[in-house]
């Protein structure tokens, strides 16, 4: 049987809840700047190799992701250790962005198997909805300004050359992970210090 709460109690309650949410925001953070760097690199280099025709730069791409995959899961690891509470919220975003690689893999897999060309305008969409529900679900504007930027960056990409598409990614990567990752990142230096 449910104890009920006294007011000062659910009071109590909700402040922990504040508390927790405000603290995940750095965790947030970390993974849109490291990210955003990383896939701008690999976009870079495999754009400068592919105009000296040299098919090397590919590689650039599962190299970034084993590699932030294990940044991601080591910082993961530490913050589990540091902040030992997971709020439904850090469980939910941890399934969106599941579901997002999960998606954007299987829709690689499938169109490298099958030989049709993956279109750089299909990441960029893809890359959209998750981005934008984060901002949606941590109240943060530009990630929601960031997710929508996706959206229209990708369709545009649909209309242009291999080049331009190629632009296209780092402005999206740019201003829809790290800026927002970097405004994120002081928000949360701030509730810090707050």
């Amino acid at each position: 049987m449910e104890q009920e709460l006294t007011p000062s109690e659910s009071l109590k309650l909700i402040e922990t809840m504040i508390g927790q949410a405000k603290r995940s925001f750095h965790r947030n953070s970390f993974y849109f700047l490291m990210w955003g760097v990383l896939l701008i690199a690999a976009m870079i280099f495999n754009y400068a190799m592919a105009i000296q025709d040299n098919p090397i730069g590919g590689y650039a791409w599962p190299a970034v992701g084993v590699l932030g995959g294990i940044l991601s899961w080591i910082h993961g690891a530490r913050e589990a250790k540091q902040h030992h509470v997971r709020t439904m919220m850090d469980r939910m975003m941890l399934w969106l962005w599941a579901g997002y690689l999960a998606t954007l893999l299987t829709t690689m897999i499938a169109a490298g198997a099958s030989g049709h060309a993956m279109n750089v305008g299909w990441i960029i969409v893809l890359t959209g909805l998750p981005t934008f529900v984060t901002g949606q679900m941590i109240r943060f504007k530009p990630l929601i300004f960031g997710g929508i930027l996706f959206w229209v960056l990708g369709a545009v990409a649909f209309f242009v050359d291999v080049r331009s598409m190629a632009l296209l990614y780092i402005a999206a990567m740019f201003f829809g992970y790290l800026v927002p990752g970097y405004m994120l990142k002081r928000k949360e230096d701030g509730l810090r210090t707050a």
